[in-house]
């Protein structure tokens, strides 16, 4: 896909961060939108502004972890737009915990999002974007998808989950020769609010060596990297076909740290932890 022009695009998780930035991005290229978020409001003045480039554009309150409003959405785009393109499947939610202090309702909360909703987006978008003769699929994962992370396990074990998920699709679209394609994203810190929605174990502590609001604080230090050149680096990945893309420096380091030390890496995290708790205490 060389040109988003005439094209449809949907985008989850729309209201803010990445999804929005994406969204203006492509009505800039001329694209048009259909836009989902569980945040309304933030919904709304994503697509006013998109609007306000000159393009149509559609937005649906939607919780991608319902299986049957993501359906019944990709339907309703399909109707309204009679076509469309491309998908992203951005929404989603962090949790911090250790696995000995996490719930089960927790982890179930963060894969029935982060995974259970890109899993829900692509078949429900998939046999729109063959008809279309020219579609591609773009599932957001993370850097977390790459190397697991103590207090992450959950966030780290959606994203990992999103990660396989989305290479097996891309091989099997290959194979079928498929007008669709397929692209993994593994974000590093990304300047959105998912920090602000996350949810985090009161028992963080003695793993981290900080309690819940001082983890949030450390975490937002390590977002580095805007919106915007997000979405800039997603969109040219989408041109080029790309299998996979990293974005930021700091995705690239941990991808390269974990290439060169598929073992070791743990060990530098452990002790880097370890020493955070003693620096803390």
């Amino acid at each position: 896909m060389k040109t988003f022009k005439g094209k449809v695009a949907a985008i989850t998780g729309a209201s803010s961060g990445i999804g929005r930035a994406l969204a203006l991005q492509l009505a800039d290229a001329g694209c048009a939108l259909a836009l989902s978020d569980i945040n309304d409001a933030g919904l709304q003045e994503t697509a006013e502004q998109a609007r306000a480039k000159g393009v149509a554009v559609t937005a649906q309150q939607l919780d991608v972890s319902d299986r049957d409003a993501v359906y019944g959405w990709a339907e309703k785009t399909a109707d309204v737009h009679e076509q469309i393109n491309l998908i992203f499947n951005n929404a989603g939610v962090a949790l911090g915990a250790p696995v000995d202090g996490m719930s089960e309702a927790d982890l179930k909360w963060i894969m029935d999002i982060n995974f259970w909703g890109v899993v829900y987006g692509t078949q429900a978008f998939l046999p729109h974007l063959n008809a279309s003769g020219d579609g591609h699929i773009i599932n957001i994962s993370s850097i977390f998808g790459i190397a697991g992370i103590p207090s992450q396990s959950a966030y780290n074990a959606s994203k990992f989950a999103v990660r396989g998920f989305t290479e097996a699709l891309r091989q099997e679209l290959e194979i079928a020769g498929a007008p669709v394609s397929a692209t993994t994203v593994h974000p590093g810190g990304i300047k959105t609010n998912i920090v602000r929605s996350a949810r985090f174990s009161s028992n963080m502590e003695p793993v981290m060596g900080f309690d819940e609001k001082a983890g949030k604080k450390n975490f937002e230090k390590l977002f580095i990297t805007t919106p915007d050149t997000a979405a800039k680096v997603i969109l040219g990945a989408v041109r080029s076909n790309r299998r996979r893309v990293l974005i930021g420096p700091d995705a690239k380091v941990v991808d390269l740290m974990v290439r060169l030390m598929p073992e070791g890496y743990q060990r530098l995290v452990s002790f880097g932890m370890k020493w955070q708790g003693r620096k803390t205490g």
